[in-house]
């Protein structure tokens, strides 16, 4: 084999075991949250709820306003509100 497959091998090799070590970390994470939301049920917060803040959160004051708006509009639509959205 010539040394030009082994480099690509080893970078190859070198790729995989970051990934998978990232994997590893990225799990380790998702179990550390998983915990945080295990610790506030037990102090009587709606895990459902916290995990839509945190959605809310990630995104910019314009496009919750835009998907509020959306939602209200559907919510009226199906009759499920009663006053139209503002707009």
């Amino acid at each position: 084999m010539s040394d030009a497959h082994g480099v690509a091998r080893d970078q190859l090799r070198a790729f995989i075991e970051r990934i998978e070590r990232l994997e590893e970390e990225k799990k380790t994470i998702a179990d550390d949250i998983k915990d945080v939301y295990g610790e506030a049920k037990g102090m009587g917060f709606d895990t459902k709820i916290l995990k839509k803040v945190v959605a809310l959160r990630k995104k910019d004051e314009q496009e919750r306003m835009e998907e509020e708006a959306i939602l209200d509009t559907y919510l009226h639509a199906l009759g499920m509100i009663e006053s139209p959205p503002e707009g």
